[in-house]
């Protein structure tokens, strides 16, 4: 599925389209059983709100894409929520279901100046809301937040927050912080949530989650010193788990399973666990 990104449409409307519709932060899909969401007419929401609910997202496979937020949940459809909406789709769909997540927090977020207090109107050209009065311009926020699993040998260093799902272990994250890089964030948050030192650093991919507007950038990195000692409020369980003996890890559908499963393969690890 290719998908192009764009803020207003470059051509006609397209007969079918993607539609990404919210109701109460919950996406909406098809209320049958096991359906998952598939193209419909172009105009199939556009009467149910009015313009400024709805963004243009872009072409995916030719077909319009559009964001939108409805007052009421429409005959033929079931609110899901977003994480388990995305956990059934495929990747292309997935990263626009939070694309459409984020586009409409930043429109909710920014209806008025953070400046002035003047109600913000759409920019012309860019996704952007502006303030008529003093030309404030807000963007779509991002907030950059790395991630780095520590192996120490054929072990990895995974910890546990205490809103994580019971049993599931996930490696060190955290936000980047105004001035500091994002191999500085790495180094701070290793100490900062279990108190051990790193090195070797090496980038392995980036996400887009939308919960609600992070950029996740993942490393790995190579323990060089220090005691496991979980940071209080912050962590609740951390250890050292061998790469045929690892407690719950997330799914592949977040950057950390990916993280966690293409470590342990490179390491040598049980087929099963990947």
């Amino acid at each position: 599925m290719n998908f192009i990104p764009a803020v207003q449409p470059a051509q006609a409307a397209t007969a079918l389209a993607w539609h990404f519709v919210f109701v109460d932060g919950k996406l909406l899909l098809p209320d049958v059983d096991a359906a998952l969401l598939v193209p419909h007419a172009a105009d199939a929401f556009a009467m149910a709100a009015g313009p400024s609910s709805r963004h243009y997202l872009g072409l995916l496979d030719g077909l319009d894409c559009w964001a939108q937020v409805l007052p009421d949940v429409p005959a033929g459809w079931r609110p899901t929520a977003l994480r388990a909406a995305m956990m059934q789709m495929p990747g292309p769909l997935m990263g626009l279901a939070g694309r459409a997540a984020q586009v409409l927090e930043w429109d909710r977020a920014h209806r008025f100046c953070g400046v002035c207090g003047t109600p913000t109107e759409l920019h012309a050209q860019d996704r952007a809301r502006q303030c008529p009065a003093c030309r404030h311009v807000a963007y779509p926020r991002l907030s950059p937040s790395m991630m780095v699993l520590v192996t120490r040998g054929n072990e990895l260093l995974l910890a546990r927050s205490p809103h994580f799902a019971p049993g599931m272990f996930s490696a060190l994250a955290g936000f980047v912080e105004a001035g500091e890089s994002l191999e500085d964030c790495v180094h701070r948050e290793a100490a900062e949530e279990v108190g051990v030192t790193v090195a070797k650093l090496r980038y392995f991919g980036s996400q887009s989650w939308p919960f609600p507007h992070s950029l996740m950038l993942a490393f790995t990195a190579e323990w060089t010193g220090g005691e496991i000692v979980p940071q209080p409020g912050e962590i609740e369980a951390a250890g050292w788990f061998t790469v045929d003996a690892l407690p719950g890890i997330p799914p592949r559908l977040s950057i950390a399973g990916h993280l966690i499963r293409d470590t342990v393969a490179a390491l040598g690890g049980p087929a099963g666990s990947r």
